[in-house]
């Protein structure tokens, strides 16, 4: 027996977007004492809280700065805004998957825009 799952919907989220709603299904379930925080929320709600550096309005701002740049797409924008890149190298590491590299300019470009919310 073969399951498929079909995608309905896709939105992407930064990391700080992906806390708020994280913190806000917390308190729904410590105010809830017959429910359990599962194993797999807790550890969710760890690492946003570990690895998230921008409120959410910022995150979403810098990801459409970031797209209003030629080179950055909207998947590769919600990956700068995660990762927060600070340097060149760091930077060419998000785009090494690409088909393509960025220029020097193009790079420095990226990092200004990252520069104003870090």
């Amino acid at each position: 027996m073969t399951i498929f799952k079909e995608k309905l919907e896709e939105e992407h989220l930064t990391v700080s977007e992906v806390k708020e709603l994280l913190a806000d299904i917390e308190m729904e379930r410590a105010t809830d004492e017959e429910r359990e925080m599962r194993y797999e929320l807790a550890r969710a709600i760890e690492h946003v809280n570990q690895f998230s550096e921008l409120s959410a309005s910022d995150s979403r701002e810098l990801v459409s700065e970031l797209q209003e740049l030629e080179k950055v797409n909207e998947a590769t924008a919600f990956k700068i805004a995660d990762l927060l890149p600070q340097t060149r190298d760091e930077l060419r590491s998000v785009y090494a998957q690409e088909r393509y590299s960025l220029s020097g300019d193009e790079l420095d470009d990226v990092l200004d825009v990252v520069a104003k919310y870090v």
